[in-house]
């Protein structure tokens, strides 16, 4: 697929921001269980369990995922940073010292 390098410098702060939300994610705080156990009758106990909404492999999953699509990206952004020529006024680069 061939996208323009504004596009890719977009997708890029795009999933690098996704990327760091997911590395935020408190897993003790987004994957604790508590349970409540309340004796009803000598018999009988009634309980009561929170149970996580999300597993902690399918955030990491998440997190890897975007992670490697960040990886291929500024990989293709680096490599036309290196092979990309453009065409400047002479004034932009005169105090720049070249080789």
């Amino acid at each position: 697929m061939n996208i323009k390098l504004a596009e890719a410098l977009l997708r890029r702060k795009e999933l690098t921001e996704k990327v760091q939300v997911l590395r935020q994610i408190q897993q003790t705080a987004l994957f604790e269980v508590r349970a409540k156990r309340v004796k009803v009758t000598d018999d009988l106990d009634d309980v009561v369990a929170q149970v996580p909404k999300l597993t902690a492999s399918e955030v990491t999953a998440e997190y890897d995922w975007h992670a490697r699509q960040l990886r291929k990206i500024d990989a293709a952004i680096q490599q036309a940073n290196w092979t990309t020529e453009l065409t400047v006024d002479d004034d932009v680069m005169r105090d720049f010292p070249q080789k």
